[in-house]
């Protein structure tokens, strides 16, 4: 087989198990179960970003993501101590005036995308583009530059999730 083809199957192959790990992160009952569904998520997608050739994103996403962000998930799940039993599925306003909010999202931005011209990505033309792309130098230019602030916001909200999931869990420790 020709290396494109190779490249097409594997994609899909990675694509469809990529959404049936994210089906298991919604519709599992039991959020260690869920959580580990979201690890094998973040495989898969470190495998669509090898065969687009951004290695270094799919290291990080397999040492930041599928490492140490599950093992913190995991942690606060188990320090909550959360049971097995999930809630009941009843249909309340909330639940349904959210759902129509998730449809209404679908449908705007398939609008959107519809609207966007196609045209061919001028970088990938460019050598002296494809030669820094996904290195950790370019990366880090653009994460600690353009993206600095979304950057320290993430990590805060990090840390206030594990202080809250230590504060509720205080009077069982």
């Amino acid at each position: 087989m020709t290396s494109a083809i190779v490249e097409q199957v594997l994609f899909w192959f990675f694509a469809v198990f990529t959404i049936a790990a994210a089906s298991g992160v919604i519709f599992a009952r039991n959020p260690i179960a869920s959580a580990m569904s979201l690890v094998a998520t973040f495989f898969f997608l470190a495998g669509i970003y090898v065969l687009l050739w951004a290695h270094t994103i799919a290291a990080l996403q397999v040492l930041v993501y599928a490492g140490a962000i599950m093992v913190l998930f995991l942690f606060v799940i188990m320090l909550l101590s959360l049971s097995d039993h999930g809630p009941v599925m009843t249909f309340s306003p909330t639940r349904i005036a959210g759902g129509a909010s998730v449809v209404g999202l679908f449908v705007a931005l398939t609008a959107v995308f519809r609207k966007l011209p196609v045209t061919e990505l001028s970088w990938t033309t460019d050598p002296a583009k494809l030669k820094t792309f996904g290195s950790i130098k370019h990366l880090g230019e653009i994460m600690y530059t353009q993206w600095l602030f979304p950057f320290e916001a993430v990590s805060l909200l990090l840390l206030v999730a594990i202080l809250g999931a230590v504060v509720v869990a205080k009077p069982r420790i």
